[in-house]
């Protein structure tokens, strides 16, 4: 399995702007280690941060995209799954019982879940809101995701142990088609090797280290 390794914030507090603009940024690992196995077509640059002080995880997507497609209906799970975002999805073990998904597109909203094996979704399950924080910001040429999760609401969900989180980092991009059409392009961290996308599936998980 991949590792990317989380660097530990000791001294300051960092600060969720939406912009990825806190100094704390700097002392983070980058990762540019994207794929897209199912499509030819040119994927974006995705930068993906993350960095925790004990109490948080912050995470940091930096995406160089000037096509995005969001999807303008009533702010809902189905909206936010028809447009261009950001996923987080973790997992309490390889066999996928439960993981947990976060899906956030460019203006923020968030799709959060809980899911079963063979991709039993359940919509009506939400990650505690004062345990997660989720800004958004777009630029000229890129847009930014940022935001944090309570390390206390991890441990609850028996998704941290030995100070490591097994995580799958991934993207949709959505492309518009002759037919005047939106079909979405799967980019991922880990590629998981199936013929078809499929990120709700053991293979497409690495592991996040939290460094002491």
């Amino acid at each position: 399995m991949k590792e990317y390794e989380v660097n530990l914030i000791k001294e300051k507090q960092l600060t969720i702007s939406g912009k990825g603009d806190d100094i704390e940024w700097d002392s983070a690992h980058i990762l540019t280690d994207f794929c897209s196995p199912w499509s030819n077509e040119k994927k974006s640059k995705i930068i993906f941060k993350a960095l925790w002080d004990r109490e948080k995880l912050f995470f940091n997507f930096t995406v160089f995209d000037t096509t995005i497609h969001i999807e303008k209906k009533e702010d809902s799970f189905e909206s936010i799954g028809n447009s261009d975002r950001v996923e987080l999805f973790f997992r309490t073990n390889d066999a996928l019982n439960p993981y947990y998904c976060l899906e956030i597109d460019t203006t923020g909203r968030i799709m959060d879940f809980i899911a079963y094996p063979n991709k039993n979704f359940d919509f009506n399950w939400n990650w505690p809101k004062n345990d997660l924080i989720v800004k958004s910001s777009v630029n000229a040429d890129s847009f930014i995701v940022e935001g944090s999760i309570s390390i206390e609401s991890l441990k609850s969900f028996n998704l941290v142990k030995n100070n490591r989180i097994e995580t799958g980092v991934f993207r949709a991009k959505y492309i518009k088609t002759q037919s005047e059409c939106f079909e979405p392009n799967w980019i991922t961290w880990i590629n998981p090797n199936t013929e078809t996308p499929n990120f709700h599936i053991a293979s497409s998980f690495g592991v996040f280290i939290l460094k002491e």
